[in-house]
């Protein structure tokens, strides 16, 4: 099966790659990674209205879902361009449903809030945190754009112990950010410490649906990261065959290089309609939502991921020089691979959302 994106979808999709092209060249992209600056293209992509599309008008946003999601995080990937912040406020949406306030701010003027949970790890109720009804204390690691967050949002233990929603300003006291250098210098985590911050319940929130949402989110916006890596990856694979020549020839007339460019391309034809497909079902509420969300993320950043190791394969050394693009969309594919959970942790979640024997009919 092939998934058909709609004109309106083709359009967005298109419009945004045309706008990168011209607002994240790779001159631009590469200074902003090497000052560790993701801020300011984040910026222009509020500014421009881009990171409004796919939150809800009432919220503040441009309007469109899940699907319009997934094709932006698609189209940011093919840029390579620094996506932490936009990454973030989608995550976080879900657990913010009951502060209309927050979600106006986020949607509609862009402010990050970060869901405080480790994005090495499928998002869940972090372990060690401690909370008075007041206070929160404890730490959580791999916070996904902590640096840059307005705001926390924290999974909690509540006084019955199920899990509950708080709110901590970044500028509070007791809040302590330490930052991580990633390989990837697109992305940017942070360990957060919470020594006595003052925090504020999220009314009316389940905290446990909330985090189910987000990390359904993450799972099916990450595999859309890794298509857009995967594509590009292998346009470029592609056009340095053609172009590189030994003994004379152009190394695309070789059997070997054509084998692993056939591989390349069947992994994003269907890496492609996986990741859109399981982007549609969650955003229209289908019954199996939650299994194609995990699909998408075990399957396409495993194969972006080898993908990603067949293109450089084939670049050789020139692969590796900071001036190729190609190195930074190898270290986007294999970040994707282990953010917000590794294909294994999502195997799981498949295996013990499947039925041990076939429904009757």
């Amino acid at each position: 099966m092939h998934w058909e994106l709609s004109e309106e979808q083709n359009l967005y999709a298109d419009s945004l790659r045309e706008w990168l092209s011209a607002r994240a060249t790779s001159e631009r992209v590469r200074g902003w990674l090497e000052s560790a600056d993701g801020q300011s293209f984040d910026t222009e992509l509020i500014e421009e209205g881009w990171a409004a599309v796919g939150f809800e008008e009432e919220a503040g946003g441009q309007g469109g879902g899940l699907l319009e999601l997934a094709l932006t995080a698609r189209e940011l990937a093919r840029a390579a361009a620094p996506c932490s912040g936009w990454l973030a406020r989608a995550v976080a949406e879900p657990a913010l449903a009951a502060e209309p306030e927050l979600r106006r701010l986020l949607a509609e003027r862009g402010e990050v809030t970060a869901l405080a949970v480790r994005c090495d790890r499928i998002p869940s109720a972090p372990q060690g945190l401690s909370f008075d009804g007041r206070r929160v204390s404890g730490e959580v690691s791999n916070v996904l754009a902590a640096e840059v967050a307005k705001r926390f949002v924290i999974p909690v233990a509540g006084a019955d112990g199920n899990p509950t929603l708080v709110v901590v300003d970044r500028d509070a006291r007791g809040v302590r950010v330490r930052p991580h250098d990633l390989l990837d210098r697109s992305r940017s985590a942070a360990d957060v410490a919470f020594d006595g911050a003052q925090a504020r319940l999220i009314g009316d929130a389940d905290a446990a649906a909330a985090l189910t949402r987000s990390a359904h989110r993450a799972a099916v916006l990450v595999a859309a990261d890794a298509l857009g890596a995967a594509e590009r990856m292998l346009a470029m694979t592609v056009e340095y065959a053609k172009q590189r020549k030994q003994f004379g020839r152009p190394i695309a007339s070789f059997q070997a290089i054509k084998h692993a460019g056939a591989q390349m391309l069947v992994a994003v034809e269907a890496a492609y309609s996986v990741s859109l497909y399981a982007a549609a079902s969650l955003q229209d509420g289908h019954p199996d939502a939650a299994l194609h969300a995990a699909a998408a993320k075990a399957q396409v950043t495993r194969s972006a991921a080898d993908l990603a190791d067949s293109a450089l394969t084939v670049h050789g050394a020139i692969g590796y020089t900071w001036e190729y693009d190609l190195q930074l969309l190898y270290k986007r594919a294999k970040l994707d691979r282990v953010l917000f959970g590794t294909p294994a942790a999502w195997n799981e979640r498949i295996a013990s959302g499947l039925p041990l024997l076939p429904r009757a009919s």
